[in-house]
């Protein structure tokens, strides 16, 4: 669920044999292994857990509402190779070792979006579910997935687009009853999962 472009071919950071560069930046990088109930079972090297069987993982999906309860949707930027271009939720991401979900989640949002502390109130954790999908024959995601929600009183936005395809505010509830208006939005599976949690 990161916005960073997971399931490259795993690589050890060198050229391959035929000369082809199979190396990617997450290959530097790790996620935190956990257990069902989100408890830490150490480190996985970040695209080892993004391909094959994959390796369930903590990851975030953080929704911003605006004061008439509109949901600020992210597009993933055409460069990500999982989900690329689909819409998402505000930011979602992996926190670090160390890192808290409300930390993490801040961190995003400022770099992805330029939206500091000082605009929205009230961030939390709301909710937290287990999913595993998979994105044709490039990768999948296994994760348990904390879901964090503020109100964003100051709504100036300042997206980096090699993380941000696009954005809009959406009604939410409406876009949960009638999901047929907005069939042109792909959405992704972790926040369609969040959003049908909200409304059970």
């Amino acid at each position: 669920m990161s916005t960073d472009d997971e399931g490259a071919p795993r690589g050890d950071g060198a050229p391959s044999a035929d000369g082809a560069d199979d190396y990617h930046e997450n290959a530097e990088q790790s996620v935190i292994a956990v257990d069902e109930n989100d408890e830490e079972q150490g480190l996985v090297n970040r695209l080892d857990a993004h391909t094959g069987d994959g390796t369930r993982h903590r990851a975030f999906t953080a929704l911003l509402f605006d004061e008439d309860d509109r949901i600020l949707l992210a597009q993933r930027s055409p460069k990500k190779r999982l989900w690329d271009t689909h819409w998402d939720g505000t930011v979602a991401s992996h926190p670090i070792q160390g890192q808290t979900q409300v930390e993490a989640t801040r961190q995003r949002l400022e770099e992805e979006l330029g939206v500091t502390p000082e605009q929205y109130d009230n961030l939390r954790v709301t909710d937290r579910f287990e999913y595993k999908r998979y994105y044709m024959d490039e990768g999948l995601e296994h994760e348990v997935c904390a879901v964090l929600k503020a109100t964003l009183l100051d709504t100036t936005l300042d997206p980096d687009p090699e993380e941000v395809g696009g954005y809009m505010w959406v009604p939410y509830e409406r876009l949960h009853e009638h999901p047929r208006w907005y069939r042109q939005l792909r959405l992704c599976p972790w926040f369609e999962i969040a959003m049908r949690r909200d409304f059970e």
